[in-house]
């Protein structure tokens, strides 16, 4: 069963070229019922100082799946949602290739979500796991 407000496809998650997920190369590659999967680039866009990937990229990437499958699940037309809190465990360290998220609904409230978010490497390795809370709030009448 579909967790999503309505079917969805690829095309339809997509952003706007002037803002931070498509600076860092970020590409939405999967929606399943339950799940909104996403890449990003380990390279000089993401990495720190010491060339490894950054962690705030890390969760710059949580964030971007978080938020934007908690916007797929309400009727946006109504309602809005925008991140409460956001946390990040970072356990593999990174050099080069991609990372590949996935994030999937801990909790569908009337009111709040929590999504878990998974970073793995490119050979399935856990990199990063995340939670964000997204508060779901109406829209003002028009």
């Amino acid at each position: 069963m579909s967790v999503w407000h309505q079917p969805y496809t690829l095309a339809d998650v997509r952003f706007k070229d002037d803002c931070l997920p498509h600076h860092l190369g970020i590409e939405f590659t999967e929606i399943g019922p339950d799940f909104l999967r996403a890449r990003m680039p380990v390279d000089a866009r993401t990495r720190q100082p010491f060339g490894i990937l950054h962690g705030g990229a890390s969760v710059a990437l949580a964030e971007t799946l978080g938020s934007f499958a908690a916007a797929l699940v309400v009727d946006r037309s109504k309602q809005r949602v925008v991140g409460q809190e956001i946390n990040a465990n970072h356990v593999r360290a990174v050099s080069d290739g991609f990372v590949i998220g996935t994030a999937r609904p801990v909790h569908l409230g009337r009111r709040s979500h929590v999504w878990e978010i998974r970073i793995n490497d490119e050979q399935e390795r856990l990199v990063c796991i995340s939670r964000i809370t997204m508060y779901v709030m109406d829209r003002a009448p028009a």
